[in-house]
């Protein structure tokens, strides 16, 4: 029942961030490459009419890459998204989206103007309902075909340059399983010939940034989908797990009993189909992932190669992690030394910071730990485990914000590998984003974590520690100030005790004829005297 009520409230809501809308797929918008869809609330491009935004040409980065990708002009997402658009809806204020129809992230009300911080909470600490309504928005989502959006099923060039438009439909939760895979796969050169060595939110320094965003426009479709406006994705906290605890038919699904690699059939998922698994074949092929069903959702913790992930992440990982001062470092790919992005990745030791390719570690070791799905890069994202664990990683990457303060010149404006400079638009999202605009506190972006708010460093530091200081600078006048104030009530004391003791003694014949009990009121006020 309750599930028939989410799909009947699907078609009331407007969902507008995303890869490649509906509404700029035609041979029209591709060949004038222009995407500047009407905004529904006055029916002028980008709300126009409203204020809300107007349709511009995009300003691409002229900041040099890294030399990792040595082509040019041979991958539809270089220069995203010049290739397909270069107008787009440019939005103003608090407004966002491809049409300029939401708010910014961390904003709401008809007007944008409403500050809200949501919060992120440990999967363990919902209640049965709120994990089961967390679930059922996950079973909708992969149930819902998305009305506004659609996935390219072929490259600029197979549409014979926009004139021939190649795009699929896809369900909602595909849609982000597709995106991931599009985000990361390889270089199709022609023939049979690929390049492995790119990858636009991994290996660098845009891989915290893209899942960030990866994570709020998640939140985003699933909010506007069910109407559920304080929804967010829970996390779960690895640090110094044995096993995938997790990894029951209670939560996100056990073992089945006559195939280990398989889930449960008790369990939320295990009917659950998977697309965009198969990279070999698309590039033997030369094709893009279309979103077929490929196979049942694979997953087998604990029985990795432990040689190369022999544990999952320690407490004491993590704040080696904390620790390191370089947010990216050196070539700032999956060599670097001493940067905090390649140490959480999981491409350096969290014992020395050092670059070992030898070992899978940290947000790395959980992928691989799972042993199926989640364990290859472009499907990974099938597999619901991948929203919690990324919630987790986003929330160290938090703390790492709010200990070392990074200004946002911290993050690299240029020689990153391609797709990662700062001012690079990051890789399929329409509208448009930078790598820099999510190099921010998460308390800017709307929304923060649990756990975090418990132990926020950063409070001490910005609201208790001034008052102590100021206290210490003036500690000397309040001594000074205490000891005057209790010599005068001292001596204010001993007068007014004399002056009633000699009142007492005129007016003792006509207390004596007072009543023994009081009333109600008389006797609060001797209380509150009393303890004055």
């Amino acid at each position: 029942m309750f599930l028939a009520v989410l799909y009947c409230l699907l078609w009331s809501f407007q969902i507008s961030d995303g890869h490649f809308p509906r509404a700029c797929a035609s041979s029209k918008n591709l060949l004038a490459k222009e995407c500047c869809p009407p905004w529904m609330g006055d029916g002028s491009p980008c709300g126009q009419l409203s204020g809300r935004g107007s349709c511009r040409n995009i300003l691409l980065s002229s900041a040099p890459s890294g030399p990792q990708f040595p082509f040019k002009g041979v991958d539809d997402r270089e220069s995203w998204p010049s290739v397909f658009y270069n107008r787009t809806c440019q939005c103003s204020g608090n407004f966002m989206g491809f049409n300029c129809g939401n708010c910014k992230f961390g904003f709401g009300g008809p007007n944008c103007t409403e500050k809200r911080v949501l919060i992120r909470r440990n999967i363990f600490d919902l209640s049965v309902s709120e994990k089961n309504k967390f679930f059922s928005y996950l079973t909708l989502a992969k149930h819902t075909i998305s009305s506004v959006y659609v996935i390219p099923t072929g490259t600029y060039g197979q549409m014979n340059n926009g004139s021939t438009p190649m795009f699929n439909d896809i369900n909602i939760y595909d849609l982000f399983v597709w995106m991931h895979y599009y985000v990361s796969r390889d270089t199709l050169l022609g023939g049979s010939v690929i390049w492995r060595d790119i990858d636009f939110a991994h290996e660098a320094p845009g891989f915290l940034p893209w899942h960030r965003l990866f994570l709020l426009l998640w939140e985003q479709e699933i909010r506007e989908l069910t109407g559920d406006e304080n929804f967010t994705v829970p996390y779960w906290d690895w640090r110094d797990a044995e096993n995938c605890d997790i990894c029951t038919d209670e939560y996100l699904g056990g073992r089945h009993p006559e195939n280990p690699n398989l889930l449960s059939p008790a369990s939320f998922f295990s009917s659950w189909q998977i697309i965009c698994s198969r990279s070999e074949e698309y590039n033997s092929h030369q094709v893009l992932c279309d979103g077929t069903p490929e196979g049942p959702l694979l997953r087998n913790p604990g029985n990795h190669d432990k040689a190369k992930t022999p544990r999952l992440p320690s407490s004491a990982d993590v704040e080696f992690c904390l620790s390191l001062t370089q947010y990216e470092s050196g070539s700032m790919d999956r060599t670097a030394n001493f940067s905090f992005r390649n140490t959480l990745e999981g491409f350096a030791s969290p014992l020395t910071g050092i670059a070992d390719p030898s070992q899978s570690s940290m947000h790395n070791a959980l992928h691989i730990f799972m042993n199926g799905t989640m364990s290859q890069v472009q499907g990974s994202a099938n597999d619901p485990i991948f929203l919690l664990h990324h919630a987790f990683v986003d929330s160290i990457f938090e703390q790492w914000l709010r200990r070392h303060r990074p200004l946002l010149e911290v993050y690299p404006e240029a020689n990153a590998p391609i797709g990662h400079n700062r001012d690079s638009y990051m890789v399929p999202f329409i509208p448009l984003y930078r790598n820099g605009d999510f190099f921010i506190t998460s308390k800017d972006l709307g929304y923060d974590y649990s756990y975090l708010q418990e132990s926020d460093p950063g409070f001490y530091r910005n609201y208790i520690e001034p008052y102590l200081e100021q206290a210490s600078r003036i500690w000397p006048w309040l001594l000074g100030a205490a000891l005057v104030g209790a010599v005068i009530a001292a001596a204010l004391s001993g007068l007014s005790s004399r002056l009633c003791h000699q009142k007492k003694k005129k007016k003792q014949p006509q207390e004596e004829r007072q009543p023994l009990l009081m009333d109600k009121d008389d006797y609060h006020s001797l209380l509150y005297q009393s303890h004055l």
